[in-house]
């Protein structure tokens, strides 16, 4: 009989693994009985919004280097959490959602219909999203579906603000 992490029988965590399980899951949002996915979201919309400030050139690498460092992150969480994208992982939406707003307007507003428009398809995950899903291992398997929705999500977003005048 093999033991979780979460067992009382388990080894205590190291500070290193409690510091990749707080990151993985959202700063603990990923730990919500409901929707954590929906919970890591909104989490990543207050770490949007003061990168947000940031030109975009410095704005696209941090989102470079949360994506990098969430598939580690989310490859170790697996095995310390002990499943395939676990649902309390939440990194992806962190990355998903950055991705999203990348060359958006600094608003209330459009982080607001960036959240929506990213559930809409990390939820749904049209193709590529879910065969990425599939296709990858670890936490490139993780992370691979949620960089397609907020790419998704970030081209809808971008044609609304065309499209709509003064949005």
């Amino acid at each position: 009989m093999s033991t979780s992490p979460h067992d009382s029988a388990a080894q205590p965590l190291s500070m290193t693994d409690r510091m990749v399980l707080l990151l993985a899951t959202g700063l603990g949002s990923g730990r919500l009985p409901k929707a954590p996915g929906t919970a890591g979201s909104a989490v990543a919309l207050l770490l949007a919004w003061p990168l947000l400030s940031l030109s975009l050139p410095l704005y696209l690498a941090a989102t470079a280097l949360v994506a990098v460092a969430g598939v580690f992150i989310a490859g170790r969480a697996e095995r310390l959490l002990g499943g395939k994208d676990h649902q309390s992982i939440v990194i992806d939406e962190v990355v998903g959602i950055l991705v999203t707003l990348i060359a958006v307007p600094r608003t209330w507003e459009h982080l607001v219909l960036a959240f929506f428009l990213f559930r809409l398809f990390d939820i749904w995950k049209p193709f590529p999203c879910r065969w990425a899903e599939r296709r990858f291992a670890g936490g490139a398997g993780v992370m691979g579906d949620d960089l397609l929705a907020g790419l998704y999500a970030c081209a809808v977003l971008h044609l609304l603000l065309r499209l709509i005048p003064g949005l």
